[in-house]
């Protein structure tokens, strides 16, 4: 017979990529001279948050990359503070826990540059949360076994879902109150909007009838 607690933590290995992938973001994008691309994530407060960038080598012959190939980098809050800076570097990254719920901004550009025009590739790793933990150190620190250190992931994994569901909770019971608002204020526009057509109806027929009684057609 399986043994239930064997069976609980095969269900939270298989959720475990799931989870990852939602917290983890990489990818490769090309920026043209004079051009921005801007990267949002949606962070709540007080959650860790890593990043690392650098651009790709376009010389295949061992030379350094170019001038020509460095980008700006600004990471803002949702409320536009910068977390981070990189003006015309080749590679960089950035730490930091949010202090606000909401989406936070990587935006990258390439100098506009009128002698030359370039294509910049670049490579982006966004981690957040459990994933932006360096469980490296954990093991050198604590000199942890092997199975005791894949016990410590799946609670921090558990710990992020849990999270993460009172996260969307609070999102859905904003959202709730909005709707409910919404409602409100077109209700009350649609009553007033039935009052002014029905008062100016009622001024329609008075003046026709005042105008009328003058002719002596009623």
């Amino acid at each position: 017979m399986s043994n239930p607690n064997h069976i609980h933590i095969l269900r939270v290995l298989l959720l475990a990529p799931a989870l990852m992938a939602s917290i983890v973001n990489s990818m490769q994008f090309e920026l043209k001279s004079g051009q921005s691309k801007c990267i949002s994530e949606d962070l709540k407060s007080n959650v860790i948050t890593v990043g690392n960038y650098y651009v790709l080598n376009p010389n295949n012959d061992g030379f350094p990359i170019p001038d020509s190939h460095k980008i700006t980098v600004r990471v803002r809050s949702p409320y536009g503070n910068d977390f981070h800076y990189g003006d015309s570097v080749h590679s960089g990254n950035f730490a930091f826990t949010a202090a606000e719920a909401g989406d936070y901004t990587a935006c990258f550009s390439v100098p506009s540059n009128l002698n030359l025009a370039v294509t910049v590739l670049v490579d982006f790793v966004w981690k957040n949360g459990f994933a932006a933990k360096d469980w490296s150190k954990v093991v050198k620190k604590g000199h942890i076994e092997v199975m005791e250190l894949e016990l410590q992931k799946l609670n921090d994994i558990a710990s992020s879902i849990h999270d993460e569901i009172f996260y969307l909770r609070e999102r859905e019971v904003e959202m709730q109150d909005l709707n409910d608002e919404t409602n409100t204020k077109m209700f009350t526009f649609t009553l007033v909007s039935i009052l002014v057509c029905l008062s100016v109806a009622g001024l329609q027929l008075w003046h026709l009838k005042s105008f009328f009684e003058k002719k002596k057609l009623i």
